[in-house]
């Protein structure tokens, strides 16, 4: 769990600029009781995972790979259902990077920031399991885990800790049927269980929204950022570099994610 013997020397850290923010911000925040927090590839950046875009920090977008496909082509829906061994193949190399790295102080103070609020989500980009395996409570994964399996046929689910051992492509020992990690791939649609849960949250409405390590490129991440400085709601980044709604938030901490979050459970304690 969070350590906070180490706070004060990730605090120093920080360049004073961003720091000196603390104050204000937490002072606003004291008064949230509804918080959603919105994490992608860079809260994991110090859990050694890589933040550039392409699926699981991999591969550039629009990268070749060995069998003449685009990395999107190879993980896409479609060549899941068609060839679905090339498609697992990608998987299981995304699967050992994230199996290497562990949750960190972020993931942690984040944890610990839940009990501040009456209501506190985290909605995650990121299909590591890292937020999990810290023991977030509210989590929405909104493009999966990967190491949440399931049946395409009878939908029968199992969670495994790593892929070690697995036939590819997998089938299953009740119906036969291809068994896939449940992620969202090239091509295919986001789970609706999670967009339900980020309708609900929005029809309730929130009193802060933290944004934490994304490039908030896609609408249903940069949107509830949006609404909410739209409607003088706090709006925190913690990011070292500009994103799509960077202009846009009233807060905006240009620095790590493992360094920011322990000093702002500090503040807020």
């Amino acid at each position: 769990m969070y350590n906070p013997i180490s706070v004060g020397a990730r605090a120093k850290e920080m360049p004073s600029c961003v720091f000196l923010m603390f104050p204000t911000a937490t002072k606003e925040l004291h008064h949230a009781k509804r918080v959603l927090v919105i994490t992608g590839a860079g809260i994991s950046a110090d859990s050694g995972l890589p933040t550039y875009r392409g699926i699981g920090g991999l591969y550039s977008d629009g990268q070749e790979v060995e069998e003449g496909l685009t990395i999107e082509e190879a993980l896409s829906g479609y060549t899941m259902r068609t060839e679905p061994d090339i498609c697992w193949k990608y998987i299981c190399q995304i699967e050992s990077a994230c199996r290497a790295a562990k949750h960190n102080a972020a993931h942690e103070a984040l944890v610990a920031l839940e009990s501040k609020f009456e209501h506190f989500t985290v909605l995650t980009q990121n299909i590591d399991g890292l937020h999990r395996s810290a023991g977030t409570k509210d989590l929405i994964e909104i493009h999966g885990n990967i190491r949440q399996l399931f049946c395409t046929i009878c939908d029968r689910e199992k969670y495994v800790t790593d892929f070690d051992g697995i036939e590819i492509p997998p089938a299953c020992d009740r119906c036969g049927g291809l068994i896939r990690p449940r992620i969202v791939l090239f091509g295919e649609m986001l789970p609706t269980r999670a967009l339900t849960r980020l309708t609900e949250i929005a029809d309730k409405g929130v009193d802060a929204v933290i944004t934490i390590g994304t490039t908030s490129v896609f609408p249903y991440i940069a949107g509830p950022v949006l609404r909410a400085a739209e409607n003088n709601i706090i709006t925190i980044e913690i990011n070292p570099s500009d994103t799509k709604v960077s202009h846009a938030v009233r807060y905006r901490l240009r620095e790590r994610a493992s360094i920011v979050l322990p000093a702002l459970l500090k503040h807020l304690s």
